[in-house]
């Protein structure tokens, strides 16, 4: 099987690819619109475009619960709401990760408070912690010495990566204060310049590729 992104499914969204997600429910559950579909299938053009991975056409979207969660090695989500785990999906997420999974969390301005909340659920005893800029995630396919780069100014913040890490492996990757998911979208839906564009997805590339090749 293909290598997908998963995109954890919000509530009111039907299923539209081959990567993963959650549904949106209003703000209930922010995580996980992640890609609408011009960014979807850019970004996993991209992928497909500059790795050797052999990347599925599209993305899928997965509910933590469902069976088709575990046919994916890497889970995005994001929004600018209120995440909110029920105490299954809290248990499910867990072993999951502790399996092989990779989640890449984007706040998407709004979501940081809740998913601190919410992923210390998940590793009560693994805090999320700075990654250090010597990680492979930085240097994988694309060099990033300073790492993340900052994509949007919201509060005009650094931007920074947090991490979990089970042993060596990081599990958990969060973005905060960067907004990368939005310069993953079509130039024109942002306006993004056409460096922090290339920045954004390069970035991406180094995730989903990190997410790949360190599972189970």
């Amino acid at each position: 099987m293909d290598p997908v992104v998963a995109r954890r499914r919000p509530v009111a969204e039907t299923r539209n690819g081959e990567r993963g997600t959650r549904n949106r429910a209003g703000e209930r559950s922010c995580v996980c619109s992640a890609f609408r579909p011009p960014r979807s299938a850019f970004c996993v053009a991209d992928h497909r475009k500059r790795t050797k991975l052999t990347v599925a056409e599209r993305e899928r979207v997965v509910t933590l619960t469902g069976p088709e969660l575990w046919d994916v090695p890497y889970l995005f989500m994001t929004g600018h709401g209120n995440v909110r785990f029920s105490d299954e999906e809290v248990k499910v997420l867990r072993r999951w990760l502790e399996q092989g999974g990779f989640l890449h969390a984007d706040d998407d301005y709004g979501m940081d408070k809740s998913f601190r909340r919410e992923i210390a659920r998940v590793f009560p005893d693994h805090p999320l912690v700075e990654v250090p800029l010597s990680h492979p995630i930085y240097h994988l396919v694309y060099d990033f010495p300073k790492g993340i780069p900052k994509i949007h100014e919201h509060d005009g913040l650094p931007a920074q990566g947090f991490g979990i890490f089970l042993g060596n492996r990081l599990v958990v990757y969060y973005s905060y204060q960067t907004d990368l998911g939005d310069g993953w979208e079509d130039p024109e839906v942002h306006h993004d310049p056409p460096e922090l564009h290339e920045a954004a997805l390069r970035m991406g590339v180094n995730l989903f590729t990190y997410a790949v090749s360190s599972t189970r």
